[in-house]
């Protein structure tokens, strides 16, 4: 039975009933635990001198094999190019990119050395699936080592329209080092052809659609497959922790505190991409058209910090903070607060039950790979009176959650409206839009993501010539 090998930046350290995590380490974790194999990666340590050594932890059927960083490492690979360079430019902020030769050198250097570490790990049937915007050249690295093994890659943020992408000015080494994998995976269709699109017209290469649903690329003397892969949550495990958290501390506190009131609910990483701004000021203006509304809603906004070294985000936790408060002055009276402007992280099992408590998710990003707070909310709902999902349409997972109310983050009045809708909407409605929601997530879970990936990757006969044989769940 072939193993099977997670490579991300970061290996986070997931405990059951822990600070909840990003998107990427719980899909990735759910989908590990149940096969069973190996996850390589950074282990969060910044060393100021020695050799950076692996360190090997066995926690049932997953190997952690994880790795620190040489402070120069972490500043070009993980504070520069990647985070000052990529994301804002896959999340179409090209007036927020900067960026430094040096640092894609460091870039380059480093996803060159993590592949030197990976090698003495492999097994020859080992299956290898890349994750995220940190490693896109890892697959090159280790073909350059002499790797055959099958090699994928998912990416969990947007990719890029051609003319976005060209702002990073080695735009091109960049996708001929993604030609380097068997199989890329994207979140949403509008990336998969934002991809295909730059093959076309950049790189002068070809795309064709296959029978199987992939498309087969050519490009940089490659050939290669990929497809949309949208990543999904476990419904029913989600929907059971936020059930035995309802009589918790923090959900009678959250009752006791609004007196009735109905909740409006956020969770995000503090991130220019997740439209903060302009979601404190759609709901100033929901309380500006509709007075109605006034000390009978407060806006509950969880916002952990992320990248506190970087200017960019230092700058949105201030306009946040100074939002906020004006917002708060302007319409608090004493006895209700209309925003509360959370900055601390909470345990998944307590947001579940606070996503349970709330009568409608706020989830607006200006541009998301996913996100999986929107799936996450639907699914923690209670069954016989839920609430409404206000979601961005540049969500990815506003392609599949049809019965949100999908708006426009830069419509603040749309939005207005929305939230005004959300909080009249009649119970049959709810019911209705939460059991189609519902019925996609579970058609479309976690396991069906990783399994359709595992399965197209088994089956690209790009390299090797045959296939590989199929993951099978690890036995306990």
């Amino acid at each position: 039975m072939s193993r099977l090998i997670i490579v991300s930046n970061r290996v986070a350290p997931i405990s059951e009933g822990g600070p909840a995590a990003g998107g990427l380490a719980v899909g990735v974790y759910d989908a590990l635990k149940e096969t069973g194999g190996m996850w390589f990666g950074w282990s969060g340590d910044v060393l100021t001198s020695g050799q950076p050594q692996i360190a090997l932890e066995e926690r049932g059927p997953v190997t952690f094999a994880t790795i620190g960083l040489l402070r120069r490492d972490y500043d070009q690979y993980y504070r520069g190019f990647s985070n000052a360079t990529l994301w804002p430019a896959f999340h179409y902020r090209a007036d927020l990119v900067q960026y430094d030769r040096h640092e894609y050198e460091g870039y380059s250097r480093v996803n060159a050395w993590l592949a030197q570490q990976l090698v003495p790990l492999l097994r020859e049937d080992d299956v290898i699936w890349v994750h995220d915007y940190h490693l896109i050249p890892f697959a090159q690295a280790l073909r350059a080592a002499g790797v055959k093994n099958r090699i994928g890659f998912f990416l969990h943020i947007p990719f890029p329209a051609s003319q976005v992408l060209l702002a990073v000015p080695p735009h091109r080494e960049l996708v001929q080092a993604l030609c380097a994998f068997d199989l890329l995976g994207f979140q949403t269709k509008p990336d998969l052809r934002a991809f295909c699109d730059y093959i076309v017209n950049e790189a002068g290469g070809t795309t064709a659609p296959q029978a199987d649903g992939l498309t087969r690329i050519e490009a940089f003397g490659q050939t290669l497959c990929a497809g949309d892969y949208p990543i999904g949550v476990y419904p029913d495990e989600i929907a059971e922790l936020a059930k035995a958290g309802e009589r918790g501390k923090p959900v009678r506190t959250l009752k006791a505190t609004l007196h009735g009131r109905k909740v409006i609910m956020s969770v995000d990483r503090l991130d220019y991409s997740k439209g903060l701004v302009e979601r404190f000021r759609a709901f100033e203006r929901l309380l500006d058209h509709a007075p109605a509304q006034r000390n009978k809603v407060s806006f509950v906004q969880i916002a952990p910090p992320t990248r506190a070294d970087l200017h960019a985000y230092q700058d949105i936790r201030l306009r946040l903070e100074a939002e906020s408060g004006r917002i708060n002055g302007r319409y608090a009276e004493l006895d209700w607060t209309p925003i509360w402007y959370i900055h601390r992280q909470y345990e998944r099992a307590v947001l579940a039950a606070l996503f349970r408590a709330s009568n409608v998710g706020y989830v607006t990003p200006l541009r998301d790979g996913m996100n999986l707070v929107a799936k996450e909310y639907v699914s923690a709902q209670d069954p016989e009176d839920p609430g409404v999902l206000v979601l961005s349409r540049f969500a990815g997972a506003a392609q599949e959650l049809s019965g949100a109310l999908i708006v426009n983050p830069l419509d603040i009045d749309g939005m207005a409206d929305a939230l005004n809708a959300a909080l009249a909407m009649p119970l049959a409605e709810r019911l209705a839009r939460y059991q189609d929601m519902m019925a996609q997530l579970r058609e479309n879970n976690v396991s069906v993501w990783r399994d359709r990936f595992m399965r197209d990757l088994g089956q690209v006969r790009v390299r090797q010539g045959v296939g590989l044989p199929p993951l099978e769940p690890a036995r306990g």
